[in-house]
């Protein structure tokens, strides 16, 4: 967790202890020495960012979707060449109707409006979590941007939609069940190895150096339960749409800071 400013400095300094970036933007450009190659961020605070604004709650989610861009834009600059983002959990179906539909419709037209943007740029972008209770043509686009940028080398981008770090768990456990089941595999040769090995025939991606959860809670939410093991963590104030190119270079130099032991000394 960042240390917090003093009261005293509290309404001029950001959780990184530096001015807020909207006071004062700094010029500086350029990969971060020692800063996260992969980098996993659990999106929150959009609702509350539009509801202490008098806005509908879905206009802070149309916000948080210009924060992806300029995210987006900024990883490979700083050096990220990984980024996933928690854009819709298996828990989120529980909101209000007209939320999830407002929140399945905007992901449809980020696919429709930046698909051509990104492939250009060279990014990946794949969909970790499970598709099956997607509306078809959402599939159907996911698998479309998947094949477009799958030629992509500058940035991956990993959109976790449907995504819940237990049922993710919970499909590899059965895999290898079924697969013992079937003599297919011993099961005393299952260690942390071969498990993960079953999670990541879903989709291949490193684990991720730090994770960032905005909007001001601290708790990871059924994401990346097992991939998170030894990621560092940050907690930050600023609601999602407030978040900046510049917050997360901050967080890349404050990660290349940070002392990774991983259990040792």
């Amino acid at each position: 967790m960042l240390n917090r400013p003093s009261q005293s400095d509290a309404t001029a300094r950001d959780a990184f202890g530096e001015p807020d970036a909207h006071a004062v933007r700094r010029e500086t450009s350029g990969p971060v020495a020692g800063g996260p190659r992969h980098v996993a961020v659990i999106m929150d605070g959009n609702g509350r960012w539009a509801t202490a604004r008098g806005l509908p709650r879905l206009e802070g989610h149309r916000r948080g979707a210009r924060a992806v861009r300029a995210v987006v834009e900024a990883c490979p600059d700083i050096g990220i060449d990984t980024l996933t983002l928690y854009a819709f959990s298996t828990e989120n179906w529980s909101r209000p109707a007209d939320e999830v539909s407002g929140l399945m419709d905007l992901f449809r037209n980020y696919l429709r409006r930046e698909t051509e943007e990104l492939t250009k740029n060279g990014v990946r972008v794949v969909f970790p979590g499970e598709r099956a209770p997607l509306a078809d043509d959402i599939k159907s686009l996911m698998r479309e941007v998947e094949a477009k940028t799958a030629g992509g080398r500058r940035l991956t981008v990993a959109i976790a939609i449907n995504y819940g770090a237990r049922a993710e768990i919970s499909r590899a456990a059965k895999r290898l069940a079924a697969a013992a089941a079937a003599g297919e595999i011993d099961p005393e040769s299952i260690d942390e190895r071969v498990f993960a090995a079953s999670m990541s025939c879903e989709i291949d991606l490193p684990e991720p150096d730090l994770l960032i959860r905005t909007g001001g809670d601290h708790r990871l939410s059924n994401f990346l339960l097992w991939q998170a093991a030894y990621a560092e963590l940050m907690f930050v104030p600023q609601a999602w749409p407030d978040f900046s190119a510049e917050h997360l270079r901050r967080a890349a130099e404050a990660f290349a800071e940070r002392d990774r032991r991983f259990g040792g000394l």
